[in-house]
């Protein structure tokens, strides 16, 4: 199963009798359509529905006007944020632990699983921070304690076991904080060097894991040798692709072959309606939950940035906005899953973790219009992210040990960074 090992269910007390559940509930689910989409205009009374769902040759009409938080209200969030990553910030500079409470936890054998936890949560972290308060004197012993670990550490950082290949998301965020770290260390020639070194490391890590089909997976469940052999997962893909493209434009070169066939692999789950399936391995299963719109509101905006990035001129910024006002209009399927306990329990098989990760490209694809286009896409994904901060200042959509506050918290200061307007225009 890709999605979650549950045969680890087992160790609960209820374990089976819940595992029948969820069997159960997965097969109606399998079977059942959501309601169906209605090509409304404003004019029928019914506000809230994109025109026409499948036409991207304009942008959509709003219809649902957002009532976000103004830009003061937003800053005073992201500090919020800040303070509590520096509040919870491990004494050797790294993000998030290994400890947990829970009874059943996510399928991840030590020490390497553990590790690429880390070292993603502490790449997240560094980035949300030197985004949103890198010029601030305050925040800088924390981002070179973090800066002195991902040195130090991320060499280290491989695969758990042959089936667990978490650390591909350890390479691609260590990717992107090292992009930031590099600026934030420009004035150090020395530093830079070494910065440079470690991603150019990443980036053969990334080589060296990707599946024998292009992209990359984070299980390999009938792991037959030293490259993997699972499915291609299109969002995994994604991740990987934004990073290189951002390492590529600082200069550190990227092997044309695994972008190729990366692209290849996500244009293979890509459905007309810019969709994305989870995965490979479920392209003979288009219609199941997970793999229709509603199940690939965490995604799209990831997959359509990616593809943008390294020239898909397909995605037009009618894509973009269509796929930012889905997530905006239709976010209730992807937030009952927020915060469920077990992956993919919730409807059209959402899983919590998808959350603040689609929200957070969503701001990077507002990154990606017109500066005269974003304000209304800003007030959407600020007016969702803005109701769910936590009393203590973080985020987090889904219990995994201790990392899901750090790396929800980093996810929606980076998304929330990108609602505010330009300096200009404050």
């Amino acid at each position: 199963m890709q999605f979650y090992p549950f045969f680890m269910l087992a160790r609960r007390p209820d374990g089976w009798a819940l595992l029948l559940s969820l069997v159960m509930a997965w097969s109606v689910l399998g079977q059942q359509d959501p309601p169906a989409a209605q090509d409304d205009s404003p004019a029928t009374g019914r506000p809230g529905i994109l025109e026409k769902p499948m036409d991207f040759s304009r942008p959509p009409i709003i219809v649902k006007p957002p009532n976000g938080p103004s830009p003061s209200q937003i800053e005073r969030s992201i500090d919020r944020g800040v303070k509590f990553l520096m509040m919870t910030q491990n004494k050797d500079g790294s993000f998030g632990t290994h400890e947990t409470n829970r009874i059943t936890e996510v399928y991840a054998p030590i020490p390497g699983s553990h590790q690429a936890f880390q070292a993603a949560t502490t790449a997240l972290s560094v980035s949300a921070i030197l985004e949103a308060k890198g010029n601030d004197p305050e925040v800088q012993v924390s981002i070179e304690a973090a800066r002195q670990w991902m040195l130090e550490n991320f060499r280290h950082i491989k695969r758990a076991t042959g089936d667990a290949i978490y650390n591909v998301w350890s390479h691609a965020y260590g990717l992107q904080a090292l992009v930031r770290l590099r600026e934030y260390s420009a004035d150090s020639p020395e530093m830079v060097a070494k910065i440079d070194d470690l991603m150019r490391h990443q980036v053969d890590m990334l080589r060296r894991y990707e599946t024998i089909d292009g992209g990359w997976g984070y299980y390999d469940f009938n792991a037959q040798g030293r490259k993997p052999t699972g499915s291609s997962i299109s969002f995994v893909n994604a991740t990987v692709l934004i990073a290189l493209y951002e390492a590529s434009e600082v200069g550190i070169e990227i092997p044309e072959k695994i972008v190729t066939r990366a692209i290849k692999a996500i244009k293979r789950q890509q459905k007309p309606d810019f969709s994305y399936l989870y995965g490979e391995y479920l392209k003979n299963r288009p219609m199941m939950g997970i793999n229709r719109p509603g199940g690939s509101l965490g995604r799209s905006q990831a997959c359509n940035l990616a593809l943008r990035l390294w020239g898909d001129t397909e995605i037009t910024d009618n894509v973009l906005k269509a796929w930012l006002y889905r997530l905006y209009l239709r976010n209730g399927w992807l937030g009952i899953g927020r915060k469920r306990p077990i992956p993919h329990e919730s409807w059209m098989q959402v899983a919590g973790y998808f959350y603040y990760y689609g929200h957070y490209y969503a701001g990077l694809c507002i990154d990606q219009l017109e500066p005269e286009d974003r304000a209304e896409y800003q007030q959407m994904l600020s007016e969702i992210l803005s109701k769910y901060q936590e009393p203590n200042g973080c985020w987090w959509d889904y219990t995994l040990y201790s990392y899901h506050q750090q790396y929800g918290t980093a996810f929606a200061i980076m998304a929330m960074q990108r609602c505010l307007p330009a300096e200009d225009d404050r």
